[in-house]
């Protein structure tokens, strides 16, 4: 893991992103994911098996000896780490497309921190959009393995 401190890159247009095909973004703030937050996507997502809202269970029968964030939640903050790491000046909107190769390495456990660190892996730009794969790898602070990979797909409009 690298220690690069969180940073951003911006572009004025989708031109000018479009030549940083293969290039690292930048790497976001820390965010803590608390039993809080973990509570309140169970909650919505009516996802409330124990290994993510029993501390006192997952304490005794858990491998993680603690409660551990929904695999789904720590995906979800693709969107806040892309905001974090990017910046597009012409751009009037965007919207998210999809995933590819999504992978849950580790678990996340309750009081953890996260970042997201972001590079452009494709770019397919067309009549004033351009289409883009993002490679986001999320770090669990003071642990060398990742606890999600993942390639998300946006549209971009300028």
């Amino acid at each position: 893991m690298k220690n690069k401190e969180m940073y951003k890159t911006h572009f004025e247009n989708l031109e000018e992103m479009s030549k940083n095909v293969g290039k690292e973004l930048g790497v976001s703030n820390w965010i803590e994911i608390s039993q809080d937050k973990i509570d309140l996507f169970a909650k919505i997502t009516e996802d409330e098996q124990w290994i993510h809202i029993d501390k006192e269970k997952s304490k005794k029968h858990s491998p993680y000896k603690t409660t551990v964030a929904h695999g789904f939640m720590i995906l979800s903050l693709a969107s806040r780490f892309s905001y974090d790491t990017l910046a597009i000046s012409s751009v009037k909107m965007g919207i998210n497309y999809g995933l590819d190769r999504v992978r849950f390495t580790s678990a996340t456990p309750s009081g953890g921190l996260v970042r997201g660190r972001v590079t452009l892996l494709e770019f397919d730009m067309k009549d004033g959009s351009a289409k883009y794969k993002l490679g986001v790898t999320v770090e669990l602070k003071g642990q060398e393995k990742p606890v999600c990979v993942a390639e998300t797909l946006a549209i971009a409009y300028e």
